[in-house]
């Protein structure tokens, strides 16, 4: 039996105005979003990725005003190439850490290697930010063309708190905690890059789309994060 095609996007209405493009996964939804807002520019007034979908909402008065409905926006969206996603090699927010997290000896542990070999993978692969959640500026990073297959277990107790900057894992995602909060993400270390500012131009640091690097800081310093 052949595995699985990729799936086809489907388009669905949400509401005035709104529709959800159904994609095959994080990275086709990142990629999607971004031809979107290059496509569709300022008629649009949110472009919103998910895990595996897009929300597309136009402006008051904007294409669907002009004419944009769903068969229009339908072949903006065949228009768009997935395989040609991971040719957009935009430059990548380079991330220092200092691996310190509680539960890196945990993780050595369950993978089967030592801790270093944990920081060894993790700073080998190149992350994408998929969406924003959870808190303002936390972004869900996948693992870019499956240089990060791990899924890791969430905790079974949230820990009361978590310090900003926290660098964890749970699932197949990676985050950065811009703010001390509750959390069950396992810890992998901490930096000190500053992921959310409400009055720069562009509050959140990994906007989805973003391409992330993370560095060992005990190896390499990095500026405010921004390449």
């Amino acid at each position: 039996m052949s595995a699985p095609g990729p799936v086809v996007p489907r388009l669905l209405p949400c509401g005035p105005g709104a529709w959800l493009v159904e994609v095959d996964g994080p990275q086709e939804a990142a990629g999607l979003a971004t031809h979107l807002r290059t496509r569709l520019g300022a008629g649009l007034r949110e472009v919103v990725p998910g895990a595996t979908s897009v929300l597309v909402e136009t402006a008051p008065g904007g294409p669907r005003g002009r004419g944009l409905g769903p068969e229009a926006l339908g072949r903006v969206v065949d228009d768009w190439a997935p395989a040609a996603a991971g040719s957009q090699q935009a430059p990548a927010v380079v991330v220092p850490v200092t691996y310190d997290g509680e539960d890196l000896p945990v993780l050595a542990e369950a993978w089967g290697c030592t801790v270093a070999e944990v920081v060894r993978r993790h700073t080998a692969a190149s992350f994408v930010s998929v969406f924003c959640g959870f808190a303002p500026g936390f972004a869900y990073l996948a693992g870019e063309d499956g240089s990060w297959p791990v899924s890791v277990p969430r905790l079974a107790s949230p820990r009361p708190r978590v310090p900003a900057g926290s660098v964890a894992l749970a699932g197949g995602w990676c985050g950065v905690y811009p703010t001390a909060s509750p959390g069950g993400w396992r810890l992998l270390g901490r930096t000190d890059v500053v992921l959310f500012d409400a009055g720069a131009d562009r509050p959140a640091l990994l906007a989805p789309g973003t391409r992330v690097r993370f560095v060992d800081a005990a190896q390499e310093r990095g500026g405010d994060g921004r390449a």
